[in-house]
């Protein structure tokens, strides 16, 4: 998972509102978000070659997902999967703060990684470079593959827009995140980050929705809550040209309110 835009009570109808894609080498097995035979009530895709996954809800209103830090050099073949501390958090039955504590305790054993984590009405992101966490008030918040609301071009305009469609109607209009999600374009050579990666690499990546023959999007979600404790899911895949392949919608009565 590479680009998350949250919004936390900036929504009349919608309380939360989560617009995610998943960037990822298109060679990468991976099965797209179902309930889990051995974990009914978690919903998720699944990375088919590390077993892990990038983004999830269960029924009881945890919800996690994951974006790593971009830092070259330092990743480790022998770390653990970082899909692990999605599905670790989503089936966490303890406080929050003790799950806090274990990610402090356990970041070394992974590479570098942003963890979004918590029940729906409390979320939280964990950095494993600096071992902080944030608690997301009322805002809208942008998340890639460094700091909370790093200011890279990708997440100013994320958050902008967003923020814009917060505020239209009491009506969300969901076609509208995902042309947000969307968004193939690609900062100015002036405003682009330097993360340690080639400059033409750099550029690629500087867009929400990233196109490529080997490494891109792979899928956009949104989910959203309403005040009655409803939360709906909503996902779409594209193909390496970038073009739609697949839709699937999923709602939930959460069960923890």
């Amino acid at each position: 998972m590479c680009i998350l835009f949250i919004a936390v009570d900036q929504h009349p109808q919608f309380p939360l509102i989560i617009a995610a894609n998943r960037d990822e080498f298109h060679a990468r097995p991976t099965a797209s978000s179902h309930f889990w035979d051995h974990h009914p009530d978690l919903l998720a895709g699944t990375d088919l070659q590390a077993g892990g996954t990038w983004l999830g809800v269960t029924r009881n209103g945890n919800i996690a997902g994951l974006t790593n830090i971009r830092a070259p050099g330092t990743d480790r073949s022998d770390a653990v999967t970082r899909g692990d501390l999605v599905i670790n958090a989503l089936l966490n039955q303890h406080s929050w703060t003790s799950h806090t504590q274990q990610l402090q305790a356990s970041a070394d054993q992974y590479n570098g990684f942003n963890l979004l984590y918590g029940d729906w009405r409390n979320l939280q992101v964990f950095n494993s470079h600096t071992l902080s966490h944030h608690a997301l008030g009322k805002g809208v918040y942008g998340l890639s593959n460094a700091q909370l609301n790093t200011p890279w071009p990708k997440i100013q305009h994320g958050v902008a827009a967003l923020n814009a469609l917060c505020q239209t109607s009491d009506q969300l209009d969901v076609d509208a995140v995902f042309k947000l999600l969307n968004n193939p374009q690609q900062a100015n050579d002036d405003r682009l980050p330097n993360t340690g990666i080639t400059a033409p690499l750099e550029k690629l990546l500087s867009a929400i929705f990233i196109i490529s023959p080997e490494y891109g999007t792979r899928c956009s979600t949104v989910i959203t809550v309403d005040q009655q404790g409803k939360l709906a899911w909503q996902e779409r895949s594209f193909a390496p040209s970038g073009l739609e392949t697949n839709r699937s919608q999923y709602d939930i009565s959460l069960t923890n309110q």
